[in-house]
This record gives C-alpha cells, structure tokens and sequence, in this order.
C-alpha cells in the first residue's frame, strides 16, 4: 500500500463530466440541438463529422475539426442515417439518482458537471427560460446537495444552441454575449445559495483546434476564430462580474485545456518556439486572468493583418472581470521542435505532437507524464498567484469484462495514483495552491473527438457500445473501490 502525506483538509475530491457527453435525452422536454448535437460518431476512432443538410435538401458531412471547406447555402442538421452518441450519451437524465449515489458512495466532496445551454433557452436568445429544463437540473442538485457533494458548474462545455449558429454563426457575433449573460443570470438567481463553484467556458483554448465543438462557429478563418474568441473573453469578464454582484460566495473559474510542452533540444530556437508555442494557449489565461490582451498577442494580431471588431469600455470590462480560479484539464505534455518534419508524431487531446523517447503512450496514443501535471501547476501558480483546479485528468482505455463480472483496470488506478502523487508534490513541496482534482469521465461517456463509448474514463462502467446499444446497467470497476480509499484518506493512501 502506498502511502503519502494527506492533503490538505478543504481539498475537493470528486469527478467530472459534460452534460452533452452524459445526459442523452437530446430532445426532452423542450430541449434543443446544439452544436454537439449534430456531431456523428466516428468511424474506428477518427475525429467526428459535423453532418449538415443544404438549401436544395442534399446532405453530406465534414470533418468538425476543419471547417474550411463547408459547403455554401448549408446549415449544421441531423440528417437521417447517421448515428449521434450524444443524443443518448450514458442516459444520465433518467439515471441520475443512481449515478449520483455512486458517487456518494466512493465520497465525492464535488462533482463538476455542466448544464446544457439548449436545455435552458433552447434557442439561445429566447426571452424567458424553459422551466422544464431547469427543473431537471433543480432536481439533480438537491440529489447532490442531499449527499452533500458540491456542485461545479461549467457553463458552456461544446454545446452552443443551434439556433444561434443558424441566425449569426454564434460567438462569431457579438449579439451571444447578451445572450450567455442572460443564460448566465437565470442559473445564478435560480441556484443562489445551492451553488458555489462555477466555470464559464470548458477548454476555451480550444477554439484554435475547433471553432465547431468550441464556439458553434462554421469557419476555419483566422480572422472569425480570434474574434469569437474575443467575444467570449468578453462574455467571462462580464459573467464574472455579475455573479460576485448577485453573491459573494460565488467563485467564478476560467478553464484551459492544459498541454505543457518542452523544446526538443537546447537549441536556442527550440526554446524559443517553445515559448511562443505554450503562448497559444496561456494568452487565453492571461486575458482571463490578468485582464487584458498581452502584447505578445496584440503583435501576433499585427503581424497576421487581424484586426478585432471593440467597442468603447471593452478595456475596462476584462479588466474588472478577472476570474477567481484557474480551472485546467490535464492529460499528457507535448514536444516541440523547429525541424520536426523528420521526428514521429503522436495522438494528444485535441491535437497532435512530436513524440517523446521517455514517455509512454496510451492506447489512444497520449503521452503519459505525470510530472508534466507538476510542471503545469508550478507555471501557472507562478504565473497568475490564484488556486488551481485541477477538472480533467484520466486515462481513456478499453475495459474489459471478467467472467467472473468485474473489470480490472489496474492501469488506470497506476495512471491516476502517479498523477495524485505529483499533486502532492506541487502542494508540500512546491507551494502550490490546488484545490482539488475532478477526474476526467468518472463513470463512463462519450468522447468528445471520436464519439467513442469504448474509449472508457470511468470508475463506474456503462453498458453501451460505440453504436449506442446496451442496457445502461451501471457496474463498479477496481478503480472504484480504490479511489473511495483515497478519497476516504484524504489522498494519505494510494
């Protein structure tokens, strides 16, 4: 048994998941498509297609990570004959109660979960809220609060409304930011007192990967990317602001998909485009958490002849819009390096990278580095001085059934307790302030990139295939047993 020094006393132990991945139900009571919602399920582990339906009635797809190519006179539809994962996910909407017991049981402190946008105003700009809708969500917090686990709510995670994308290509146009604050406002008036945690945008970061899954925008311009980004910088600013106005108590995270990555060499110029490489992805950090652009970004913009649509106070509201807490998912590190057309490459989230020799993949290809977690927390501790949350981490695998009934995945205990290990090293011996660790799927769901089910997180597995047929019995893993010891030791046993 391998023990370690417990953590400290208010640390948040739990899991994570999105409601676009979890929930299914995609149409119930009043619900609406989102741009998750139009996403088919890929073939062998490829990337996902955005499926969409044109003018003259023809339809056809595309990849959802590149979107140069989409047809003209097309609109994002579900089209018939495709299959969509997350229109049934893992049934959480009619499973909650069961899967919340689950998780009162291996001894959650906190469970992160995000609200489906369309659930709420189904067509995004709508000017009251479906009250069905938030009667589900009303429902699945007292079952939290009931088992005293604190609710962590993601705002936005991949699932903008449809309908804003079909009346102005979505965060592509100012007009969202009114309508996420109106959103935004609904859920802090309804749930004041019940909730503390909040996060206004999964992996924000993520839009430079896919404008699609991101932001609900059909494009692969440069141009409409920065500036939906902008928007919704904008929008977290203003968000953050509201909620410390409505309560005190609440605390407010920006979130980034976190890759740290090392030059290949020693060589000056790795160096250099490491940094400007890493730069890609804390520029989002530093608007969100300093509260302006940096003028590495501002001269990138100059350079690339992008210029941002502003208005007049746009300074001022990034400024007082800092966000509380930096909210990460953390995976694998990368590598970089300037003659990289000659080196292998991998798979990562979201992205690829070059390999590196001392790491160990997945079997999705992800690089394993535990101490890239250390890293990570060091860097942006330094960088921004405000707790880390640590939302996303896991091992996606293939479990398999015993004859006996249970599923022995010994691998992902070893991936999670190395990780666990080097959070308490950035807490005792680095300094760092981390507040908690959510992993990634803690009971089975879709993939976001492939719409897998087989691609498996969880402790708790989930009958359903990658065709989304099953029983959607729920049955406990090895894991499950191990991580209620190190929740119930406080991360003292591992």
């Amino acid at each position: 048994m391998i023990k370690t020094k417990a953590f400290p006393d208010q640390f948040l132990w739990g899991g994570a998941t999105a409601a676009n991945q979890y929930e299914g139900a995609y149409d119930a009571d009043g619900k609406k498509l989102s741009a998750a919602d139009v996403l088919a399920g890929g073939k062998s582990g490829e990337l996902r297609n955005l499926t969409y339906r044109k003018a003259d009635g023809k339809t056809g797809e595309i990849c959802a990570f590149s979107l140069g190519d989409f047809p003209e006179n097309a609109y994002p539809d579900v089209i018939e004959g495709a299959f969509y994962p997350n229109h049934t996910g893992s049934d959480f909407y009619h499973h909650y109660k069961e899967d919340i017991a689950l998780f009162a049981e291996m001894g959650f402190k906190c469970y992160r979960m995000s609200i489906a946008w369309s659930r709420i105003f189904p067509n995004g700009d709508d000017p009251l809220p479906n009250e069905k809708g938030l009667a589900f969500y009303d429902q699945v917090i007292e079952e939290l609060l009931k088992y005293h686990i604190e609710p962590v709510i993601t705002l936005s995670h991949y699932e903008v409304p449809l309908e804003l994308t079909k009346k102005w290509n979505s965060w592509a146009d100012r007009r969202t930011i009114s309508c996420f604050e109106r959103y935004c406002k609904t859920l802090f008036e309804r749930y004041k007192g019940k909730v503390k945690y909040w996060i206004t945008f999964n992996e924000i970061n993520t839009i430079v990967f896919t404008g699609w899954l991101s932001a609900g925008v059909i494009s692969a311009d440069r141009q409409t990317l920065e500036q939906a980004a902008y928007h919704q910088m904008l929008a977290s600013a203003r968000v953050v602001r509201l909620a410390h106005e409505m309560d005190s108590d609440y605390q407010v995270g920006c979130m980034l998909a976190y890759t740290p990555s090392y030059p290949y060499s020693c060589k000056p110029y790795d160096v250099l485009g490491n940094i400007k490489y890493q730069d890609q992805t804390l520029f989002f950090g530093d608007v969100m958490m300093r509260g302006y652009y940096p003028s590495y970004k501002q001269r990138e913009l100059e350079r690339e002849n992008i210029k941002l649509r502003t208005e007049d106070g746009d300074g001022e509201i990034l400024r007082l819009g800092t966000a509380d807490y930096v909210a990460i998912s953390y995976y694998m590190s990368a590598v970089f390096s300037t003659t990289g057309d000659q080196m292998e490459t991998t798979s990562g989230n979201m992205s690829t990278s070059y390999k590196n020799p001392y790491l160990k993949t997945s079997e999705w290809g992800w690089q394993i580095d535990p101490i890239g977690l250390r890293i990570s927390l060091n860097e942006l501790y330094e960088r921004y001085q405000k707790p880390i949350f640590i939302v996303e981490n896991g091992l996606g695998a293939k479990d398999q059934i015993e004859k006996d009934g249970s599923i022995r995945d010994n691998y992902r205990i070893e991936y999670l307790r190395k990780h666990i290990e080097q959070i308490g090293e950035a807490i005792y011996v680095d300094g760092v302030d981390v507040m908690g660790y959510t992993p990634w799927g803690c009971i089975d769901l879709v993939s976001a990139s492939t719409g897998q089910m087989s691609k498996r997180y969880g402790f708790i597995y989930v009958d359903c295939d990658d065709q989304g047929n099953g029983t959607f019995e729920r049955r406990k893993k090895l894991s499950f047993e191990w991580y209620k010891r190190v929740i119930q030791s406080n991360g003292e046993i591992l």
